[in-house]
């Protein structure tokens, strides 16, 4: 990594690090957290009243991203679901109710501090089936083809290698496996400069891929069926957008084919039958030219 993007990350990490403390610490006070104060594009308003009324108050308040990305990701019982850059847990926590005591939510955060935040959120809501992870979304800490939904929040944005978090989010995925992602999006018309400008690289905006460039991101990684839908705008240009798409199903094998030769099937032997029904076993096999004898 280089030392730029050391220090974007670090510069991330910070960021996000101090919104989990600013609402660890408002929970503990006589009137509960409030919002991390964020652009009115962005954070817990994005979600169902019903959604947040669910969820203990920390974890509403950490919410800092640009869309809901459980809403659009069609999860049923029993799956195994995934969000990358976890943050306080929102939508680990309302993955976890989707899925049911038979599934399992994973979520995947680098900062310490916000970890801490969604473990404590996770037993107030009393969620078994959540369990989050530290690491990087670049390299993901779950073996191969063990999930069936990635989900994020705007967080992929912030990646200073797009390349690797696509590679590993298709590694990790089931075949058949899908995304349902909420991300900011720039107008293919936008250089990375003027993306930039319309905001720094801790506020998603000047980290964000073109239209153009996220497909391509995920069909060099495998994907199919990539749909990049935008939802609302956050700056001149840019988008908030679901994203999904599929890793193919494994390809079905071939049935072995059956033991036939000269037109009979188990030829040779004392199960010998003409494969077409209206000839007998002799008439198969001089037909064919036979040469293993009547």
């Amino acid at each position: 990594m280089s030392e730029q993007s050391t220090d974007l990350r670090e510069t991330v990490r910070r960021r996000y690090a101090a919104a989990a403390m600013q609402v660890s610490e408002g929970g503990a006070a006589c009137c509960g957290p409030e919002p991390v104060e964020v652009d009115e594009n962005f954070g817990s308003a994005l979600y169902a009243a019903d959604d947040r009324a669910e969820l203990p108050a920390e974890a509403v308040a950490a919410s800092l991203g640009c869309g809901n990305p459980t809403a659009v990701a069609d999860l049923h019982e029993g799956e195994r679901v995934l969000d990358l850059g976890s943050g306080g847990g929102i939508d680990v926590l309302l993955s976890a109710r989707r899925v049911g005591p038979t599934g399992k939510a994973y979520g995947l955060d680098m900062t310490e501090e916000m970890l801490a935040l969604a473990l404590a959120n996770a037993a107030k809501a009393g969620a078994t089936n959540a369990e989050f992870l530290k690491g990087a979304i670049e390299a993901i800490p779950l073996p191969a083809a063990t999930i069936d939904v990635v989900i994020s929040n705007c967080v992929i944005n912030l990646s200073t290698d797009k390349p690797a978090v696509f590679a590993e989010t298709f590694r990790v995925l089931k075949p058949g496996g899908r995304i349902g992602i909420s991300d900011v999006v720039a107008d293919d018309t936008l250089t990375p400069e003027q993306r930039a400008e319309r905001g720094d690289y801790v506020g998603c905006l000047a980290g964000a891929l073109s239209f153009s460039e996220y497909r391509r991101g995920l069909t060099s990684a495998g994907f199919t069926h990539i749909e990049i839908t935008p939802t609302h705008a956050v700056a001149d240009g840019m988008q908030s957008a679901i994203v999904r798409a599929v890793k193919p199903a494994a390809p079905v094998e071939a049935a072995p084919a059956a033991d036939t030769c000269c037109g009979v099937n188990a030829c040779c032997t004392s199960a010998e039958e003409a494969a077409d029904a209206d000839m007998t076993v002799s008439e198969a096999k001089a037909a064919a030219g036979c040469g293993c004898g009547n």
